[in-house]
C-alpha cells in the first residue's frame, strides 16, 4: 500500500530532502556592520537638524560708545620778555627763532646772551614729559662758521623754571634769582640736557627756559666775523 504522505525528509521526486543551508556568518557581520553604520547616519542626521545660536559682544570704554585715543601736543611760546599769548607748534628744524638779548650778532670773548622759550601742552593734551637735547646745526640758515671752530667754541648754559607764575627773566641779572636751576651748565652745544621735565596736562603749568650762549673769555682772532646758527630739540613724551 502506497503511502499518500510524502515522508519527511523526502520530495515528490523520490530524492532525499536536504536540509536549509545554515546562514552565513559573513552575512550575519556584514547586517551588523550595516546596522551600526544606519545608526551613525541617524546621529549625524540629527546633528545637523540642531538648533544654533551665537553671541556677539562689541568693545567700548567706560561706557561710551567706542574705543578711542588720547591727544598730546606740546606748544612754544619764545616771547622775550615773557608774555602768555603766541602759543604755537613748531615740530620740525630749524623751528621758530629765539629773541636773544642785544649783541647777539656781535660778540667778543667773554659776553653772554639770553633768549627765552616756553612749553606746555595744549588745551585737551594728556601730561607728558620733555627732555632738551644737544643743538644741531638749524636746517635752511646761511651761516659762515668754516671748519666749524665757533660752534665748537661757544658755550651754553640752560636754565628751566616750571609755573603758571613767570619766573624772574631770562637776563643775567634774572636768572641770578630764585627758581631757575641749570640742567645744562657751560657745556658745547651738543650736549644734552641733565634731566627731563613734566609737563601738566590740559595747559595746566608752563615749564620755562632760559638759553645762555657764551663766547668764552680768550677765544682766539680767529673766530671774528663768523655766525653759526643753532637749533634745539624739546622732544617730548605723553605719560
Amino acid at each position: 500500500m502506497t503511502n499518500e504522505h510524502t515522508p519527511v525528509g523526502s520530495s515528490d521526486t523520490g530524492a532525499p530532502a536536504q536540509a536549509p543551508a545554515p546562514r552565513s556568518r559573513n552575512t550575519r557581520k556584514v547586517a551588523a556592520v550595516a546596522a551600526g553604520i544606519l545608526v551613525v547616519g541617524i546621529g549625524a542626521t540629527y546633528t545637523l537638524a540642531s538648533w544654533n545660536d551665537s553671541e556677539w559682544v562689541w568693545g567700548g570704554a567706560s561706557g561710551d560708545p567706542n574705543v578711542g585715543t588720547s591727544t598730546f601736543n606740546v606748544q612754544q611760546n619764545t616771547s622775550s620778555p615773557y608774555a602768555n599769548t603766541g602759543w604755537d607748534d613748531f615740530e620740525t628744524n630749524p623751528g621758530d627763532e629765539l629773541t636773544f638779548t642785544t649783541g647777539s650778532l656781535a660778540l667778543t670773548p667773554g659776553d653772554t646772551i639770553y633768549a627765552p622759550v616756553a612749553l606746555q601742552t595744549e588745551s585737551g593734551s594728556v601730561a607728558g614729559t620733555v627732555e632738551l637735547q644737544g643743538a644741531v646745526p638749524a636746517t635752511g640758515i646761511a651761516v659762515t662758521d668754516s671748519g666749524g671752530n665757533l660752534w665748537s667754541a661757544i658755550r651754553t648754559t640752560v636754565y628751566t623754571a616750571t609755573g603758571a607764575t613767570p619766573p624772574a627773566a631770562c637776563t643775567a641779572a634774572g636768572i641770578a634769582n630764585a627758581g631757575w636751576s641749570p640742567i645744562v651748565t657751560n657745556a658745547a652745544l651738543g650736549t644734552d640736557a641733565s634731566a627731563t621735565q613734566p609737563l601738566s596736562a590740559n595747559a595746566g603749568s608752563v615749564q620755562h627756559y632760559c638759553f645762555a650762549i657764551t663766547l668764552p673769555a680768550g677765544s682766539p682772532d680767529t673766530l671774528q666775523g663768523r655766525n653759526i646758527a643753532p637749533a634745539w630739540e624739546f622732544a617730548a613724551t605723553s605719560n
